[in-house]
């Protein structure tokens, strides 16, 4: 019998929810020297940063910068508005509301999170009604997540702040959008969200390690009323500083930085409509090569209905321990790399073997995610899981469609 053959030397592809495909000009524009921290070149470059991550989150309001991931956006978004004994509504439609929802809880702010599974997005009616029950406005805040990455559930934003105003209710309305910044529309200020939170790693393209809170004078105005609040956490400082630390709480992340703005660039180069407009072709493309493997096969989306999906991330379903022994496969023997299962089942059950996610964001295009199906089709011939012909003829004829 013949050696089994391995086609995994070149590049890999990472295409995990994040963190995402690095640009070339971003690695580049991060590999030199240390800067000077003081004066010169990075503090000029670093004063340009504001205003363009403003234009991505489309707001005009305010933005703080923070060396953390995105559970640190989390917390600071958190330590700037509430304090111990005040309580947020959580609508959850996946993992990460309940890490939000966690985050809360061990600051000492009550928490009631309010659960629609993992394949619904949030009951916008069921939402304005518990709102509505809230006379005393005991609820400071409602937390939503726009992605949440473990589901692959695109929650409807702008209509979650119109069910808070349908009723008239006070509370901030404050989103995670780690995972659908510069990937799916979002528009803060158009939107009414008071308070934003994202990580760099997704669709700003840069490596993980920063993450931004946005906030508008509603928000500023519930920080001013804290009685205290952490000196590295507090916004102020960030958002308005008279000294280049101050952006950072301390020693910048020089070579971030230095990504950052090459991703900027490329971002604003492109144009954020033509950016959402390219995710969601892509994640057509990816849909309908789905749709037919799904077809006599096992395999399934988590999300049914293509309006409530994300287009940076999809959730799938194989039964276990089948989307396990993809995934290795295909790392293996083909260099391609899927997202594991996550928030679907225990990790240390038979279950969890069952889901995986594709990644397509930030910097992702039409032949990156034409290579992918074909990786997923080699890998389902290969482990013999049965699956419906016509995948990539499919995803192929979605992106020839698109306009030019």
């Amino acid at each position: 019998m013949r050696d089994s053959v391995k086609l995994s030397s070149g590049r890999s592809y990472l295409a995990i929810p994040g963190p995402s495909v690095m640009p070339d000009q971003v690695l580049q524009a991060m590999h030199r020297a240390s800067p000077n921290i003081y004066a010169g070149e990075l503090v000029e470059m670093t004063d340009t940063l504001p205003a363009d991550l403003r234009r991505v989150a489309r707001t005009q309001h305010h933005v703080a910068i923070y060396i953390a991931n995105g559970h640190g956006a989390w917390e600071a978004a958190l330590s700037n508005t509430l304090q111990e004994g005040d309580k947020v509504l959580v609508p959850a439609s996946g993992r990460f509301a309940y890490g939000w929802s966690e985050m809360a809880e061990a600051l000492g702010i009550n928490v009631e999170v309010m659960d629609f599974g993992l394949q619904a997005p949030f009951d916008l009616a069921r939402v304005a009604e518990r709102l509505a029950a809230d006379k005393a406005y005991e609820i400071k805040a409602v937390l939503g997540v726009h992605t949440d990455t473990s589901t692959s559930i695109r929650n409807d934003i702008n209509g979650l702040r119109a069910a808070m105003d349908e009723v008239g209710h006070p509370a901030l309305l404050m989103a995670d959008c780690i995972a659908s910044l510069g990937c799916d529309r979002f528009e803060m200020d158009a939107w009414g969200v008071d308070v934003m939170v994202t990580g760099c790693q997704k669709g700003l393209m840069v490596p993980a390690g920063m993450s931004f809170v946005f906030f508008n004078d509603k928000a500023a105005e519930a920080r001013a009323r804290l009685p205290r609040i952490s000196r590295y956490w507090d916004w102020v400082p960030r958002a308005n500083p008279e000294y280049f630390y101050q952006f950072f709480g301390g020693t910048a992340p020089t070579h971030h930085l230095y990504g950052l703005r090459a991703a900027l660039d490329l971002i604003h180069a492109e144009g954020i409509e033509q950016i959402w407009t390219r995710h969601e072709t892509l994640a057509r493309a990816i849909w309908a090569a789905c749709d037919r493997w799904s077809e006599g096969g096992a395999l399934a989306m988590n999300v049914a209905d293509p309006a409530l999906r994300s287009h940076a991330v999809t959730a799938l379903r194989l039964p276990s321990p089948r989307a396990t022994d993809l995934r290795v496969w295909l790392e293996e023997n083909l260099g391609l790399t899927l997202g594991i299962g996550l928030g679907m089942a225990p990790p240390d059950s038979a279950e969890w073997h069952g889901f995986f996610r594709l990644g397509h964001m930030g910097h992702v295009n039409g032949h990156m995610i034409m290579g992918l199906l074909g990786g997923i089709e080699t890998g389902l011939r290969a482990l013999d899981i049965p699956h419906g012909a016509g995948a990539l003829e499919s995803a192929a004829k979605v992106l020839a469609g698109a306009p030019s």
